[in-house]
């Protein structure tokens, strides 16, 4: 792992993981108002939509088939560019910063320019969530890479099932500090990406894709705190 993100991420931990919660809500929650029910920032919910299509046809299902090769393949190119980074010791984080704030600029310039999609499985609206899918690969694996130390950002149920956890020790089990240190690392992400969730649907109902300014202008936060000193 690059040594120059360990220690950037060390000084602002909580900033980044709330601005990376903020940003997967915000973009799953357009993506699936907007593109027929596209999960953009996980693909369990693909999965699912595919099973009850076995019974029940659901707009998008090659949309949503084609997602979940796309999420793999962009995940695993990440990774192959994370390890090349490594080997030749250098910062893996801005990079990937900004790989993903170019796909969440195009899943704006895409849906702003070819909204409204007559069909989930048009070309129009494939072109404009795969933009979307490939920016949450990036997030997710740069989550369980360089930012390994975070509370996960673009998947709630472990945070919150951990949660519940880490309150019930709190409150009847004596001495939990690594509990109430948890604590303190997940509930940021989870409150933040709630947030993302709630606005993004809020947002996109009053200004459309136009929305999406939102968590563009929130990794290029986090851009800046990773940024060349």
């Amino acid at each position: 792992m690059a040594g120059v993100a360990v220690t950037r991420q060390a000084s602002h931990p909580l900033t980044v993981a709330a601005l990376l919660a903020f940003t997967a809500g915000f973009v799953d929650t357009v993506g699936f108002v907007a593109l027929f029910g596209l999960f953009t920032a996980h693909v369990t919910g693909n999965f699912v939509l595919i099973g009850a299509s076995l019974i029940d046809l659901h707009a998008g299902l090659l949309t949503k088939l084609l997602a979940l090769p796309l999420f793999v393949i962009t995940v695993a190119l990440t990774r192959l560019f994370i390890l090349r980074q490594e080997r030749r010791a250098r910062d893996a984080a801005m990079p990937l910063l900004l790989g993903e704030l170019l796909f969440l600029g195009l899943f704006l310039a895409c849906g702003s320019a070819l909204a409204p999609f007559d069909h989930a499985d048009s070309a129009a609206a494939m072109v404009t969530g795969f933009s979307a899918v490939v920016a949450m690969a990036i997030q997710n694996t740069a989550s369980r890479t360089i930012f390994a130390a975070l509370a996960p950002t673009t998947v709630m149920t472990g945070n919150v099932t951990q949660i519940v956890i880490d309150l019930v020790d709190v409150a009847l089990v004596d001495e939990q500090k690594e509990a109430k240190a948890r604590l303190r690392k997940m509930s940021p992400p989870v409150l933040t990406f709630a947030v993302g969730a709630l606005t993004g649907a809020l947002a996109y109902g009053f200004v459309g894709f136009a929305a999406l300014a939102a968590p563009i202008v929130a990794i290029a936060g986090v851009a800046l705190i990773y940024r060349p000193k």
